[in-house]
């Protein structure tokens, strides 16, 4: 069986294709570097990730760009021996305008050489690239009208203006004749995410509709020409959990449909699984896949029926069988990075961060939050309960540098237990939280007094999270772990806290920090990092 989600944590609107055997999904990093996600699998069962090909300076640069743009959905195609991919770096979320680029990048295997990116056009967000059956080829992407009350946090539909299609010139690297509008969605409104497939002379095209929450949905529709006029689904809809508050995956939309090599068709979306009792996802829209058949009156429908996409759907092999969850534990004595961290916006890791051999040295820089330069290395949190400990040897010289664990969304939405300095106790353990609190980023201190640390000497760094629930932990060497601080509220670690529905697009992540605004890039070293699924 499918077991979904298939990639949890934090990875939205999934793109698939398929070479030969091989499936491939590509998933939207926002502004985590190194840009897009691709995992790999042979059974739609496994995935492991293979590269993130957006990460050197020249493809992307993102200092600067606020929270929730960055990478926003890529499409992920396999012709004429390349593989492809377009996506949109977004400069902009608050107001009427985005600010949306869109570039196309290629390789000839998956894992690279990923060429520097071909600027393709600024009109919207979400492209995708079809190659047609002539050879030709078409680039979609919904077009952004800026002339309405449409803002951040509170989409409205006149803003999302139809998908734009134009033919795209490979050999000259740009569009060439008239954008049209092909396709303006269904009355549900905000339609987005675009993808054309063909079938026994139709064109079918999917998108995604009614905004990336609790109303989300794939929309289908058809035509006899790629322009339209298209017809829509008798049902409107391919899946949606939207009348389905009970359903495990809420959120159903925006994913793309994929063709095994014996005919069977299936359509990833993205999801979330919301905290029981309330609306809150920390581990953000996931990726889930769900079969689908083709109906005699020529419409693709879920294959159990309805419109509620299922945890458990059949493989293609139902021999396959998927790989447990394992705790992952890293000593950081490599040369490279382990591959579930990323960090943010910036194409110059080096300012931030080395592998010494031993440890993950930080060089702090800017204010934890920082839309610029901050050092700060996290993975997906991927399970509602889990436990994450590290180790960290630092020595601030002052309070204005500090270097701990962190449990991280986006700069008004963290938790951060850190090794500081203050003045009447000299080294010090402190949390600094930030539970939401937009625009301004205020922070609380939810200790009433830092807790006085030895002089020197490594301290051990731990969290428990169950739920909405988060409990520090801290020991020095020899001892045991002991609590540190008030219960806080993980839940708002999540797409939904602070603002709310519509405005936050990542996930949380669990990770390691440093800040130095003194501006004296102070380093911390981090020689471990453990992270313990305790999900049922």
């Amino acid at each position: 069986m499918i077991i979904n989600p298939v990639l949890p944590g934090f990875n939205p609107d999934p793109s698939i294709c398929r070479a030969g055997p091989d499936y491939y999904i590509a998933t939207s990093t926002f502004e985590w570097y190194p840009g897009v996600q691709i995992h790999h699998s042979t059974d739609l069962v496994n995935w492991s990730l293979v590269c993130r090909p957006l990460g050197r300076a020249s493809q992307l640069d993102m200092r600067g760009n606020p929270d929730s743009c960055g990478i926003w959905a890529p499409c992920l195609s396999y012709a004429d021996g390349l593989f492809w991919l377009v996506y949109t770096d977004v400069k902009r979320l608050d107001g009427n305008f985005k600010d949306a680029h869109n570039y196309l990048v290629t390789a000839p295997a998956i894992t690279g050489p990923w060429s520097d990116p071909v600027y393709v056009n600024s009109s919207g967000f979400d492209p995708s690239l079809f190659h047609d059956e002539d050879g030709r080829k078409w680039f979609l992407n919904m077009v952004w009208n800026h002339r309405t009350d449409s803002v951040g946090g509170s989409p409205k539909h006149p803003a999302f203006a139809g998908i734009l299609a134009q033919e795209y010139d490979a050999a000259a690297g740009k569009l060439i004749g008239e954008a049209v509008n092909i396709f303006a969605g269904s009355d549900h409104g905000l339609v987005e995410g675009a993808h054309l497939f063909r079938r026994n002379g139709w064109y079918y095209i999917t998108v995604a509709e009614g905004g990336t929450g609790y109303g989300h949905a794939v929309t289908m529709a058809r035509s006899r020409d790629l322009t339209g006029p298209y017809q829509l689904h008798p049902d409107t809809f391919l899946m949606t959990s939207k009348d389905a508050p009970d359903a495990v995956l809420q959120r159903a939309g925006h994913g793309q449909m994929v063709e095994t090599p014996e005919g069977e068709i299936y359509h990833t979306h993205l999801c979330s699984r919301p905290l029981p009792g309330m609306r809150r996802s920390p581990l953000g829209r996931e990726t889930a896949i769900q079969k689908c058949v083709w109906g005699e009156d020529g419409w693709l429908r879920l294959a159990q029926g309805g419109l509620v996409p299922d945890v458990k759907v059949p493989a293609p092999d139902p021999l396959s069988r998927k790989a447990p969850d394992k705790a992952t534990h890293r000593d950081f004595t490599g040369v490279t990075l382990p591959e579930e961290f990323q960090w943010l916006r910036t194409p110059q890791p080096e300012r931030i961060f080395s592998l010494t051999g031993t440890a993950l040295r930080l060089h702090a820089r800017e204010s934890i939050g920082s839309w610029f330069e901050q050092a700060l290395v996290a993975r997906r949190q991927e399970h509602l309960s889990f436990r994450a400990e590290t180790s960290v040897h630092f020595a601030p010289r002052s309070y204005q540098q500090a270097a701990g664990l962190v449990h991280y969304y986006n700069r008004n939405k963290f938790h951060y237990l850190a090794v500081t300095w203050h003045e009447g106790q000299g080294r010090v353990l402190t949390i600094l939280s930030c539970p939401g609190d937009w625009p301004d980023g205020r922070l609380q201190f939810p200790l009433e007094q830092p807790v006085a640390l030895p002089e020197v000497g490594a301290v051990e760094l731990a969290m428990g999270v169950n739920g909405a629930n988060l409990q520090f932990l801290y020991r020095l060497t020899g001892d045991d772990w002991q609590a540190i601080g008030p219960v806080l509220d993980a839940s708002v670690i999540s797409d939904e806290g602070g603002r709310g529905e519509h405005a936050s697009f990542t996930g949380a992540f669990v990770g390691m920090a440093a800040f130095d605004t003194s501006g004296s890039a102070i380093e911390a070293d981090f020689d471990r990092f453990a992270y313990i699924p305790q999900d049922g």
